[in-house]
């Protein structure tokens, strides 16, 4: 029989975790759950009856939490001259161009989020092989392609996350630190789920949304029931 770990122990002594809880009691359980000494993230894992092999299938978006997410993002705005002011009056952490380009050539990509224009995607479209791998590579479906960049820098900075879902069908993002109240936590989960059905897709039969968790960093999981989720 495997040894259950003292943390574990403690969580199953606070909760039932077969059980089903609402949104906002499964936050609740989270934080009473997590004995990490940092202030550790939540995510919520959303399994969706969708096939991502097929492209009509691919669920991807965005969504600004309300609550933000609780952690600081570094932002690179890869724009011309002319927009470097906006970028950096907007909080973009790291403001260039070619001088940019050349550093993630050579490994550099101590960042969060990659924002940049149209006009300048020839230049940033050779680095797909360096950032694709790490999900920074800018794209217009994510709003970090746009020539707006000063909203699409403070919308980062506020708490707008990009997500899709993997190749099993999941949905993994953050939805705060343990360190938000329940109700923030809650609320932030909640608009999560909102843009996911949303984004369901047409031809994606039976049942969409089949399972949701919360967990925090080293927390186990916490199952959502999916229709009492608001």
């Amino acid at each position: 029989m495997a040894k259950i770990s003292k943390n574990r122990k403690a969580a199953l002594e606070k909760a039932d975790l077969t059980k089903e809880y609402s949104l906002a009691d499964a936050a609740s359980v989270v934080k009473d759950i997590t004995f990490t000494k940092f202030d550790a993230s939540v995510d919520i894992d959303v399994r969706l009856g969708v096939d991502p092999r097929k492209a009509d299938q691919m669920v991807r978006g965005i969504v600004t939490l309300p609550h933000g997410t609780g952690k600081e993002v570094k932002v690179l705005a890869l724009v011309t001259p002319d927009k470097e002011q906006e970028a950096k009056d907007a909080g973009a952490d790291f403001v260039g161009l070619d001088d940019y380009i050349q550093k993630i050539e050579k490994g550099w990509t101590d960042v969060d989020v990659i924002i940049t224009m149209p006009a300048v995607m020839a230049k940033v479209g050779r680095l797909g092989r360096i950032l694709g791998p790490r999900n920074l590579m800018p794209n217009p479906k994510s709003g970090t392609v746009t020539q707006d960049v000063a909203k699409a820098v403070k919308e980062v900075k506020a708490g707008k996350i990009d997500f899709k879902v993997d190749k099993f069908g999941i949905i993994h993002t953050s939805v705060g630190k343990v360190s938000f109240s329940a109700e923030q936590l809650a609320a932030n989960a909640a608009e999560v789920i909102q843009t996911l059905n949303r984004l369901k897709p047409s031809s994606a039969k039976g049942t969409y949304i089949k399972s949701i968790t919360l967990s925090s960093t080293m927390s186990p999981a916490v199952i959502v029931d999916k229709n009492a989720t608001i």
